[in-house]
């Protein structure tokens, strides 16, 4: 039964939605990105759980001072990081919606986001939803949408490839059931929502929302490009983790398509030497010639020769076999 009409009452002191944004040190980036994307959703009943991550900047006192007038609004606060998983948990236990929405503080939303994918959530009596997502650059200008995975064999393809795109802005869940799940695993810092996500195409359906409700944008202090644990040893971990459910769906989580995904982003980051090395570590171990062309356009640069955009895979994203480019939705316009 939807719930656009029922009052709060109805849902015991609850909520249609709460949305859970994690975050630390980034004032600037919250306060014009993900908290104005919550505000401004339209149509709904929602709650908006700011979990503070231990930050020492202005963020504690900008956070205390908003909630004081807007009543929306409500502060979880870590006294020392524990890191984004841990940060999600925390505002899934504090959710009194019916259903949780995930958004990173430097991404934006449509303001019809929450309603729109609620609505196809409802209609298709779906665990979970998601929709269409534009890629921004950090000055959030407009670049392309990938194409949206079909909600038919998804937990087959996760089991694969994290194809749920801008998955920590975009999926929307129901609460009881990321609660049965037992939420984000908090031994993952990188890979933590395509875990997640696996998890949930597991236990019930997913949903698409065609609409493009998520501007994800790639900031050069994303922890993709900063952080620098080892990130193969966590994809090992998660590919022991599901092997079971791999060996039920007969498919294998993408090696090498891993292996460049982690190149890519050491090019992105500027760290060329890393990137070459990447993608010749994984030219060998996955007989993947191209791999061995990509190290050579990472040490290079794309623009020393004319095939340097197709061998930095994903650079160009005109050239992306998933991408589509639309017309720039005009709800971006709130954010500039």
């Amino acid at each position: 039964m939807s719930t656009r009409n029922r009052r709060p009452e109805a849902l015991q002191d609850g909520v249609d939605v709460s949305v859970v944004i994690p975050t630390c040190n980034r004032w600037a980036l919250l306060s014009t990105a993900a908290l104005r994307a919550a505000l401004l959703q339209e149509a709904v009943d929602h709650e908006i759980i700011v979990v503070d991550d231990g930050s020492v900047d202005e963020t504690p006192g900008r956070l205390s001072e908003l909630a004081v007038s807007e009543p929306r609004l409500r502060v979880v606060r870590n006294e020392r990081s524990l890191g984004v998983a841990a940060a999600r948990n925390a505002g899934i236990r504090a959710a009194r919606g019916e259903w949780i929405a995930f958004l990173d503080d430097d991404d934006v939303w449509s303001p019809r986001k929450l309603r729109a994918q609620i609505d196809v959530a409802e209609s298709e009596r779906a665990a979970f939803v998601y929709g269409g997502a534009a890629w921004l650059d950090q000055r959030r200008t407009f670049r392309y949408v990938p194409a949206s995975p079909d909600p038919a064999g998804l937990a087959t393809r996760l089991l694969q490839w994290n194809v749920i795109w801008a998955g920590g802005s975009n999926v929307v869940a129901r609460t009881d059931v990321v609660r049965r799940l037992h939420g984000y695993d908090e031994r993952l810092f990188q890979l933590a929502d395509w875990d997640l996500w696996i998890r949930l195409a597991l236990e019930g359906n997913g949903a698409l929302c065609p609409e493009i409700v998520v501007g994800y944008v790639m900031q050069p202090t994303s922890m993709l490009l900063t952080d620098r644990r080892d990130v193969f040893d966590e994809f090992e971990y998660l590919v022991g983790k599901h092997r079971e459910a791999s060996a039920a769906h007969r498919v294998d989580f993408d090696r090498a398509r891993f292996s460049r995904w982690v190149a890519l982003g050491h090019v992105r980051a500027g760290r060329r030497g890393d990137a070459a090395r990447t993608y010749l570590r994984g030219a060998v171990r996955h007989r993947d010639p191209a791999a061995a062309l990509r190290a050579f356009g990472a040490i290079v640069g794309p623009a020393s020769i004319p095939v340097g955009r197709a061998l930095l895979s994903g650079v160009s994203p005109a050239r992306r076999r998933d991408a589509v480019v639309p017309d720039e939705p005009p709800w971006l316009e709130l954010y500039r």
